[in-house]
């Protein structure tokens, strides 16, 4: 027998769609299907051709051979022959089929997921997430741009663009030092914006409105995209900030009680989260921002009623939330190192420099999230959290909690929880009368290693807008 060397040939595809890797495993795979095929053709066209030329019964040499009656009864040797030979193309028929059964499972083998990695579909096949980063005047917006970059997985999937205002000459040297890697856009209008005079200390927080504005009318109207995930330049992101966006996309797009996606814990300080649970995740009807993702959808209902200024604490409002809550994890994917800016380093220094960001990996997009669901989420949460016993604040600040947790402390007013709140370290503070990272009243963190639910009432119904 002997074996043919084959090499396969095919139409290329664009050079530019694919990693080098996926680019590699194709051709390869398609050289060995091709091979192994040319094989199997090749070796049954041999045997045909070898039983068509095969001389006709009787003794080699014989005269008048050739022109004897093809009608002839055969000889019993020449059955045998047949015989024989009906055998070993059989044999050679399993051997091939061997062969191909080899190659198709080699081929489910590619076609899987890569099991430390990101998924070996092509990234045509994916949906793109473009990152908007929101820029002005700090030149540290390299450490966010570095991070990013160093994160990512794909260029294809995740594109970078920096939106900057101000025209600040030394960040845009900053940002165009990266080339390619990022696309850089500028706010054209620059000017002032005329206010009220007692705005007029304001001024900064009308100018990132309507940069927002503008920025995302690019995202979503100039470019087409049909999500993003918003950083501002003063954010770190951690390892797995593009698979946790990633995971959650289908969610966001699916379930209509939800209308973002968040990165950030505003009780995310260390102490106050479990470190052994990064793949924890909730639903929160606080807007967390500081790093979070929306679907063109929702900027198409937000964007003609955008506010000129102070759009953040704007969108925290019962009109343009609507019940819907956010997803947040229990380990900010986010950390700020912006302490100054428009609000002065309001938060910094009591807390937001002390989040922790997460360093795990945790591969969200191989985990089943069905629980965020809010059907599910909501009724499992409820149980959790009034099943749990109550306890006292003496209880927590003293230590004296017994068993493992969780444990419930009640609030009954405003007041009440403004002072638990205080007093075990977590924010206070209430917009539109939610709580930071609450949940149907509900804030969760942990204390001393145990974890609390600062609760209402059993029943409880609605947020009251003058809690703020």
């Amino acid at each position: 027998m002997s074996w043919v060397i084959c090499r396969g040939s095919h139409r290329p595809l664009e050079p530019t769609s694919l990693p080098l890797r996926s680019w590699a495993m194709l051709r390869k795979r398609s050289s060995l299907i091709l091979c192994g095929t040319f094989l199997f053709i090749t070796w049954n066209a041999i045997l045909v051709l070898l039983l068509w030329s095969r001389p006709s019964p009787g003794r080699l040499g014989e005269p008048g051979q050739e022109q004897r009656d093809v009608g002839e009864r055969p000889t019993n040797d020449v059955v045998g022959d047949v015989l024989r030979m009906a055998d070993a193309f059989e044999t050679e028929l399993e051997m091939q089929k061997e062969i191909l059964l080899q190659i198709q499972n080699h081929q489910s083998l590619w076609e899987s997921p890569n099991r430390d990695g990101p998924s070996a579909v092509t990234p045509r096949q994916q949906p793109v997430i473009p990152i908007l980063v929101i820029a002005c005047n700090r030149v540290t917006v390299r450490r966010c741009l570095d991070k990013l970059l160093e994160h990512r997985p794909s260029a294809e999937l995740y594109p970078i663009i920096v939106s900057q205002d101000c025209g600040h000459a030394e960040t845009a040297e900053v940002i165009r030092s990266y080339g390619d890697q990022v696309t850089h856009l500028r706010q054209p209008d620059l000017s002032d914006i005329a206010v009220q005079p007692q705005h007029k200390k304001f001024q900064g927080y009308y100018k990132i409105s309507r940069h927002y504005r503008w920025a995302l009318n690019q995202v979503f109207k100039t470019l087409s995209h049909s999500s993003v995930v918003i950083v501002e330049d003063d954010l770190e992101v951690a390892p797995d900030f593009f698979e946790y966006f990633r995971a959650l996309l289908p969610l966001l797009k699916s379930d209509p009680s939800l209308w973002c996606v968040s990165a950030w814990n505003d009780n995310g300080r260390d102490g106050y989260v479990d470190p052994g649970k990064a793949n924890l995740l909730y639903r929160t009807d606080f807007f967390p921002g500081l790093g979070w993702m929306l679907h063109r959808e929702l900027w198409e209902e937000l964007e003609p009623k955008w506010p000129a200024s102070f759009w953040d604490d704007w969108i925290r409002q019962p009109e343009q939330r609507r019940n819907r809550a956010c997803i947040r994890p229990e380990i900010s994917r986010t950390l700020t190192f912006g302490r100054q800016g428009v609000s002065l380093g309001q938060f910094y220094d009591k807390y937001l420099r002390y989040i922790k960001l997460n360093t795990e990996f945790v591969p969200f997009t191989k985990l089943d999230l069905t629980y965020l669901k809010e059907e599910i989420y909501r009724e499992n949460f409820d149980k959790e959290v009034y099943s749990a016993p109550v306890v006292t604040y003496e209880d927590v600040k003293q230590g004296q909690l017994k068993g493992p947790g969780p444990f419930r402390l009640q609030y009954s007013s405003k007041d009440s929880f403004k002072v638990l709140a205080k007093n075990l370290g977590i924010m206070d503070d209430f917009k539109s009368g939610v709580p930071r990272t609450g949940y149907r009243g509900v804030v969760s963190f942990i204390s001393r290693g145990r974890r609390i639910y600062l609760a209402p009432p059993p029943g409880w119904t609605h947020y009251d807008t003058t809690w703020s």
